[in-house]
């Protein structure tokens, strides 16, 4: 057994003695002249698209909010928001559609499936034409949920 690790130390050494580094591709060793000290990146952060649901005393909806222009209160509130959404994202090959987020703040006592018909309205729409999904915006957040007042 000892033989057998001396002449495998041998050939460990014999191919590190042996081993040509070659010059990395491509390096041509060409003397760039000095430019501008790099400054904070001019990227501002999109702001998020706040929608903001309002409750009544007994939790149903009382207004739905895009921008501070009231929306209304009925079923065809969502559809409204989706298409105010539609009109702000514009173009589904949108450079910033990857950054934009929604923000949904909700009354504390709102009923729960409004939240989701907002999800839902802010997010995308089914098409008509193909029954597929169409997405507007991935990103959804939350406000923290406000508390009734007393």
């Amino acid at each position: 057994m000892a033989p057998m690790i001396d002449v495998v130390f041998q050939l460990l050494i014999f191919f590190m003695l042996t081993l040509k580094i070659i010059p990395i591709e491509g390096d041509f060793n060409i003397n760039m002249p000095l430019g501008k000290q790099a400054t904070e990146s001019p990227d501002v952060p999109i702001p998020p698209i706040k929608v903001r649901l309002t409750a009544n005393v007994d939790g149903t909806l009382a207004g739905v909010q895009f921008r501070q222009v009231s929306l209304g209160n009925d079923n065809l509130a969502f559809d409204r928001l989706n298409a105010e959404i539609g009109k702000l994202v514009g173009r589904r090959d949108n450079p910033y559609l990857d950054e934009l987020e929604v923000e949904i703040d909700a009354d504390y006592n709102l009923h729960y499936r409004h939240v989701i018909a907002a999800v839902s309205a802010s997010t995308g729409y089914v098409s008509p034409q193909t029954g597929q999904v169409i997405r507007y915006i991935e990103k959804v957040k939350f406000a923290p949920p406000r508390r009734p007042a007393g």
